[in-house]
């Protein structure tokens, strides 16, 4: 027996992992992901656990090439959007991406910027990144956007004399300053492991 359920996480990657953790603890394994579904079969609790990876920065055959390095590992991969766009044939600009993702469409990595990654729970913790030097990496990956979207709201804000904009560049700050913060916090575990 199947069970849906909607939910829209947007950028919140970690809430999103969790709640998906929480469903695999109440015996739900996830079988298909749509823009805001996700739809479980009944297993056992605890079975899988899940882990949320954003792409949205790779080219159509780096993301291609990791999700199958992650099927190649043993795990489980879903394609998941990180936003609600229903229009058929968006573009939309990243320049923040690799060379090849920096123009993102339909056939492409458009609505599809988020890896949900399930592995069989072994009671390990399940990290993608492990090396200082990739967690750092990817959570540059994660700030890149945001840092992006702050200073474009930021200059229209003061060109236009704008108080909205200015709100927007704020909220930009927010997500931009939190990722940043963890990159310092990773920087200063591996100082403390080199000593």
């Amino acid at each position: 027996m199947s069970k849906k359920c909607y939910r829209f996480f947007g950028g919140l990657l970690n809430m999103q992992a969790d709640w998906l953790n929480r469903m695999s603890g109440k015996g739900y394994r996830l079988i298909r992901t749509g823009k805001m579904l996700y739809e479980f079969e009944e297993g056992k609790p605890n079975e899988v656990s899940y882990c949320v990876e954003f792409i949205g920065e790779k080219s159509k055959e780096s993301a291609e090439d990791y999700s199958r390095f992650l099927e190649d590992m043993g795990y489980r991969v879903f394609s998941k959007n990180i936003n609600l766009n229903y229009a058929v044939g968006k573009v939309r600009w990243r320049p923040w991406a690799e060379r090849g993702g920096r123009i993102a469409t339909n056939a492409t990595t458009f609505n599809r910027e988020l890896l949900i990654v399930e592995k069989e729970n072994d009671g390990k913790p399940f990290e993608l990144h492990t090396s200082y030097e990739d967690k750092e990496d990817y959570y540059g990956n994660l700030r890149k956007p945001w840092l992006f979207l702050l200073l474009m709201f930021a200059l229209v804000s003061v060109a236009k004399h704008s108080v909205l904009f200015g709100v927007f560049a704020l909220v930009a700050l927010i997500p931009a300053l939190i990722y940043q913060v963890q990159i310092l916090k990773i920087r200063r575990e591996a100082r403390t492991q080199e000593w």
